[in-house]
Order: structure tokens, then sequence, then C-alpha cells
């Protein structure tokens, strides 16, 4: 039990919050029966622009979210902001799901549902309106939503690719 407490409090410590998405039962069924296993999906960013999302699978369920907290941990990458929202609309696609993502005005908040609305929380993003088109299965929808974020540009980067400085954008 110490161990467990140990750890949240290092995580807490570490400035990275984490954000169950979901959580299935999936079941394999072999010679001797059925066998129970849990997958989850976790989320986990700094909230000052950057984010990772995870997947892990055990036979308990404690076990599978600290796998998969691991695992998005491993994938953090940052994200190009704008102050409190992104710098310009970008539409995000995994499989089937895709997540339209538009800025928004300082105040308007997060617009968002579900699985999109647990990824932009831990990204630190404040203020942004969203629509999600397509799936609507978890896992497709949060990594649309990374996909999106990820294909972000700032306008030093995009001066950076053209050759020019910034204020001739």
């Amino acid at each position: 039990m110490a161990k467990r407490e140990e750890r949240t409090n290092r995580e807490q410590n570490d400035g990275i919050s984490k954000k169950l998405i979901a959580l299935n039962r999936v079941t394999k069924v072999v010679k001797g029966g059925r066998t129970m296993r849990f997958s989850a999906l976790v989320v986990v960013g700094d909230e000052k622009g950057s984010v990772g999302l995870g997947m892990g699978k055990a036979a308990e369920v404690p076990d599978a979210i600290e796998k998969a907290t691991q695992s998005a941990k491993r994938a953090m990458k940052p994200i190009a902001l704008k102050d409190t929202t992104i710098p310009h609309e970008i539409i995000g696609k995994f499989g089937r799901g895709q997540v339209r993502l538009l800025p928004a005005e300082p105040g308007t908040g997060v617009i968002a549902g579900g699985p999109v609305r647990a990824v932009l929380e831990v990204t630190g993003i404040k203020d942004i309106r969203t629509k999600s088109l397509g799936s609507n299965n978890p896992i497709n929808c949060a990594k649309a939503t990374i996909e999106g974020l990820m294909g972000l540009r700032d306008a030093k980067q995009v001066a950076a690719l053209r050759g020019i400085s910034p204020e001739e954008l």
C-alpha cells in the first residue's frame, strides 16, 4: 500500500497530470475457458503544451492503468500553442474517427466532449472549439485529437519552412 501512495505522490510532484479515458474488459477464449483482462487508455500531459497517449493491458485494473500511464509518458511530445488556444484550424484523423479543432477567443473554455476534452485539458489548452466526426470510439477520438495537435504549426515554424523571418508572414 505504501508503494502505491509513494507512486501517486511522485507523479504529482513531476507536474504531470493523467486522465483515464477508457477502461475495457477484454476476453480471450482458450481451451480451458475464458481469460479476462483489462485494457486501459490513458492520456498524460504537463498542462504546458506536451501530451502523450498510451494503452496498457493486464489482468488487474490498476496494473493496466499503470502500464498505460508509463506508455503515455514515453510517448509525450510537445505541441504548438498560441497563448491559451491553438494557432490555426486543423482536422485530426485516425481510422474512421475525425476531430475538427478550431481556435477560440479567450474566455470561451474547452468546448469538447469525452476523450477529446480529456486530451485537451491535460495539454493545457483553455480555449478551443471542437467537433467530433465519424467514429465515436474513445480510442479513435483520442488518437485523432493527438494527430490533429501534432499537425499544428506556429508562425516561427512556418517561417522557418519558407525560409523567411516570422515578421514577413
